[in-house]
C-alpha cells in the first residue's frame, strides 16, 4: 500500500503531462470544450430542459427541484436506502471505526442535504459518444451520455473563503443515439452512418466555445439529433465516504453505483441491476445459482463474448447497487468485485476450478475461437473484475471516476493542467473513433475491446510512448527472460525504451512504467 501511495502522489503530481498526452485524443468522440458545455448547459442541454421540457424555463434547476420531480422519486429513494445500508454494514463489520458527515469520523460521509438542496445542482461537465456500445442495440446506434457533475452554488467564488463549488458526484443520463423511429428535418430516416458522421465531423471543427456549441446543436451538428425521446436510463457514481490515512488503516474512498432505467408508461425512473456487476456474495451462497452461473458463462458462445468486452450477463446474476473501494492496488483482494469466484482467491468454495477455465480455453482452440485477452487463468480472473462497473472504475480512474468532467465555472476553465478524465478514458479514444468511423463508412465495426488497464490499439501509434499504453506510468507486466515464464494474457504489457516495470512486490507481476534504475 506505502508504494501505491507513492505512486498515487507522483501522477498527480504530473497533470500537466497526461494531459498533453491527451490532447486530441478525445476529437470526435467526446466534446470536452469548457466553454461550449456553458453555453449548451445554459441552453437546450441543461437538465431542466432534458428531463423536464413541458416545464422549461431558462433558470438552472436546484436539486431540490430536480427530486421533487415524480420521474425522480425512485432515484432518491434507492439512494437513501444504499447510504442506510452502507452505514449498517460499516457498523455490523467496523465496529471500532466511527462513521458520520465530517473530519471527526473515521469514516466520513457524504452529506446528503446538498444531494436535495437548493444550493446545489447538477451541471453539464462532458458529452460523450458511446456508439462503441452499438452491439447492445444495433437499431439505436449505441449510446450518447450526457454527464453532469454535482455543484453547489452558494459558495464563496473570489477571496480568502473561495472554495471549490464541484462534489463528488456525477449523473450520467444515458441516450439512445437514435431514438426509436427517429427522422431528420427533412423527414428521412436516420442512420448510424449519419450520426456517426456528425460526430467526426464534429471533431474536426476548428470552432470552440460559443461557436462550437452553435454547430453542435445546428441542423447539421450531432446534437440537434437529441432530444427528451433519446432517454434511456440514469448512472450515478457517488463518493459514498472517505477514510483518511490514519494508525488503523490506510486511506480508502468508497463510491456508491446505480442505474435507473426510464420507464415510458409509468414516467419514471426505476432501479434496475447494473451492467454485468457479478453479485459474487449472492451467488456464493447458493449453489443453485452458482451452478448456472459457471455454465452459463463457461458456454462457447458467453465464452467468446466474455473475451471480446461484449458479453451482458443476464440479470438475476446481477446486483443491484455495488462499491468501488480505491485504491485496490495490482494483487487481487476482496475490494475487487469477482474476488472469490476463482479457484484461490480465498473462497472454501469458489464458482470456477483452474479445470474449467482450462477446458473452457481447450473448448474455444478446438472450436477455432480466437481469443484476444483471456488466455489464461490469470487473464479470465483480470476479465471477470474489469467487466463489471465497479472493477472498470478501480481501474486507471481518477479517484472513483472515469469522467469527472470540466469544471467552466472554475476561473481559468481552460488551464492546460486540468485532466477532464482518466487514463482508461482517453487511452479508449482510439477504439471507439475506429468504430465511429467504420459506422460512418459503412462497414461492419469491431466492437471488441481489450482490458481496462491497457488499450486495444486498434494498429495506431498515436499511443505509443504515452502513460495509456508503454510510456511512464503505463501498467505493465514484469517480464521475464524464457517467454514459457510469462503469462500469455499479459505478453504484451512492455514498458517503451528507457523504461523498466516495477512491482510493489516479489510475488507480483503486475506494475507501472518507472524509468530504469541504475
Amino acid at each position: 500500500m506505502r508504494f501505491l501511495v507513492i505512486v498515487f502522489i507522483l501522477l498527480f503530481d504530473v497533470l500537466p503531462t497526461p494531459n498533453a498526452q491527451a490532447a486530441g485524443l478525445e476529437r470526435g468522440t467526446a466534446i470536452t470544450d469548457p466553454l461550449s458545455l456553458r453555453e449548451l448547459d445554459r441552453g437546450r442541454f441543461g437538465l431542466r430542459r432534458v428531463l423536464s421540457p413541458a416545464r422549461s424555463a431558462d433558470t438552472p434547476m436546484a436539486d431540490s427541484e430536480l427530486f421533487a420531480l415524480p420521474s425522480m422519486a425512485p432515484v432518491r429513494k434507492a439512494l437513501d436506502e444504499e447510504f442506510d445500508r452502507y452505514i449498517q454494514r460499516h457498523r455490523a463489520t467496523l465496529p471500532n471505526e466511527t462513521i458520520g458527515i465530517g473530519p471527526t469520523f473515521d469514516f466520513q460521509l457524504f452529506d446528503r442535504t446538498l444531494l436535495y438542496s437548493p444550493d446545489s445542482r447538477f451541471v453539464l461537465a462532458g458529452i460523450v459518444n458511446r456508439m462503441d456500445r452499438g452491439y447492445l442495440a444495433e437499431g439505436n446506434c449505441g449510446e450518447i451520455r450526457l454527464i453532469y457533475r454535482l455543484t453547489r452554488t452558494g459558495v464563496p467564488e473570489t477571496g480568502d473563503n473561495k472554495v471549490s463549488p464541484r462534489l463528488p458526484m456525477t449523473l450520467n443520463l444515458v441516450l439512445k443515439a437514435k431514438a426509436d423511429h427517429a427522422i431528420d428535418a427533412n423527414g428521412a430516416d436516420i442512420t448510424c452512418s449519419e450520426i456517426a458522421r456528425r460526430w467526426l465531423a464534429a471533431g474536426d471543427s476548428p470552432l470552440a466555445g460559443a461557436a462550437l456549441a452553435a454547430q453542435l446543436i445546428s441542423a447539421d451538428g450531432p446534437l440537434s439529433l437529441i432530444g427528451p425521446e433519446n432517454i434511456d436510463r440514469i448512472e450515478t457514481n457517488l463518493q459514498i465516504a472517505h477514510a483518511p490515512k490514519s494508525a488503523v488503516r490506510d486511506f480508502r474512498t468508497d463510491y456508491l453505483f446505480k442505474v435507473f432505467d426510464y420507464n415510458v408508461q409509468s414516467g419514471a425512473f426505476e432501479e434496475v441491476p447494473l451492467e454485468n456487476q457479478i453479485d459474487r456474495t449472492r451467488i456464493l451462497a447458493d449453489q443453485n445459482l452458482k451452478r448456472d452461473f459457471k455454465t452459463w458463462l463457461l458456454d462457447i458462445r458467453h465464452f467468446g463474448e466474455l473475451d471480446r468486452g461484449t458479453i451482458l450477463i443476464p440479470e438475476k446474476f446481477l446486483a443491484t447497487g455495488a462499491i468501488a473501494a480505491t485504491p485496490v492496488g495490482f494483487a487481487p483482494s476482496n475490494l475487487q468485485a469477482a474476488f472469490g469466484l476463482m479457484q484461490g482467491e480465498g473462497s472454501a468454495d469458489p464458482v470456477f476450478s483452474e479445470g474449467d477455465v482450462v477446458a473452457a480455453l481447450k473448448q474455444a482452440s478446438e472450436q477455432g475461437v480466437t481469443l484476444q485477452n483471456i488466455r489464461s487463468l490469470a487473464g479470465f480472473e483480470r476479465r471477470l473484475n474489469d467487466m463489471t462497473c465497479s472493477g472498470c472504475h478501480q481501474t486507471r480512474g481518477i479517484g472513483g471516476f472515469h469522467f469527472p468532467g470540466v469544471d467552466w465555472m472554475a476561473e481559468k476553465p481552460n488551464n492546460s493542467t486540468v485532466v477532464p478524465a482518466s487514463p482508461h478514458f482517453f487511452g479508449d479514444q482510439i477504439r471507439r473513433r475506429d468504430i465511429l468511423t467504420a459506422l460512418r463508412d459503412g462497414r461492419r465495426p469491431d466492437y471488441s475491446r481489450g482490458f481496462s488497464s491497457r488499450p486495444q490499439l486498434r494498429g495506431s501509434t498515436e499511443l505509443a510512448g504515452t502513460e495509456y499504453n508503454d510510456g511512464w506510468g503505463a501498467h505493465c507486466y514484469l517480464q521475464r527472460a524464457g517467454a514459457a515464464d510469462n503469462d500469455r494474457s499479459f505478453r504484451s504489457w512492455t514498458c517503451a525504451e528507457g523504461l523498466a516495470c516495477q512491482v510493489a512486490g516479489r510475488d507480483q507481476r503486475m506494475g507501472m512504467c518507472f524509468i530504469k534504475s541504475r
